[in-house]
């Protein structure tokens, strides 16, 4: 891809147990008395299935994970060590479900479904990507206070010097598909370094380097047009710690600047730095089809 620097940020027709060369055309007094056949028992429960069930509820851990309490996995955790009640009972089975005009407690205190929330926001220097900090430094909490009455969170990290696309939501399922390694979200960072990049070093780069963690893929990487050659654009899906920072340090680079332009298909596009907005429903649809 080229980068670019943004702005903001047997047979056919034979019956299983016929005779070899039989034929499926219908004898003479069946009750068929042609091809086109009447729905079966089959067909009709199968259409029954595909209707949705009046109350039939939802899984008690997606309930949990629409709250924003925990993500699915870490959900069935807490059910099976019997911390979750429906109407005052403990339940400690996996697969429960939650009915309408059902009260489900955790930890003593009722839960209220939330409504699920998106933000995507421009994140600028000298911010943690944390919730709190016991240095009482600036978080990126901070920046969308005010953007909702429910509690998200941002999903994944950005170093406190590093800027651009922050995702944040209070959906566990869409918070775990996109930070988990098998799902490979694309992110794309603008790194700005102390000197050119030679050819050499780009070329090892694309090749690969080795870490503890293994082989440092990366999936594109080039020099921006019209910008000097210590100006490259990469292209990356694992999520390894300060993995961009440490690729070009590991060569002898120093890195100054270093900007996320896009991050599972969601870009800084109009969004100055510090800036926020909700995600459109497009965009979240597109997030809800992942995996």
């Amino acid at each position: 891809m080229a980068f670019k620097r943004t702005e903001g940020g047997g047979r056919p027709g034979e019956r299983p147990g016929s005779k070899k060369g039989a034929s499926d055309r219908p004898k003479k007094g069946d009750k068929c008395s042609s091809f086109k056949s009447k729905p079966s028992e089959r067909d009709f429960k199968k259409k029954e299935a595909s209707k949705p069930k009046v109350n039939e509820g939802i899984r008690l851990n997606k309930y949990l994970s629409n709250a924003g309490i925990a993500s699915r996995r870490e959900a069935d955790k807490l059910i099976s060590a019997g911390l979750v009640k429906i109407n005052g009972k403990v339940v400690s089975e996996l697969g429960t479900k939650v009915k309408a005009g059902d009260q489900v407690t955790y930890g003593g205190s009722k839960i209220k479904k939330e409504t699920l929330r998106y933000v995507v926001l421009n994140k600028p220097k000298d911010f943690i990507t944390t919730s709190k900090d016991p240095r009482n430094r600036r978080t990126v909490m901070d920046l969308i206070e005010g953007a909702c009455k429910e509690r998200i969170m941002p999903v994944g990290r950005l170093d406190r010097n590093t800027t651009g696309v922050l995702l944040f939501t209070n959906d566990g399922d869409i918070a775990k598909k996109l930070t988990h390694p098998k799902f490979k979200q694309k992110k794309v960072y603008m790194v700005t370094l102390d000197k050119n990049l030679s050819s050499d070093d780009l070329q090892k780069i694309k090749d690969g380097l080795r870490f503890e963690e293994g082989i440092a893929t990366v999936d594109d990487i080039s020099y921006v047009p019209s910008e000097p050659k210590s100006v490259v654009g990469i292209e990356i899906h694992i999520g390894w710690n300060r993995v961009v920072r440490r690729i070009f340090e590991s060569l002898g680079y120093k890195v100054l600047r270093l900007d996320r332009s896009y991050f599972a298909g969601l870009t800084k596009k109009n969004l100055r730095r510090g800036q926020w907005r909700h995600l459109t429903q497009e965009e979240i649809d597109r997030l809800k089809m992942i995996g």
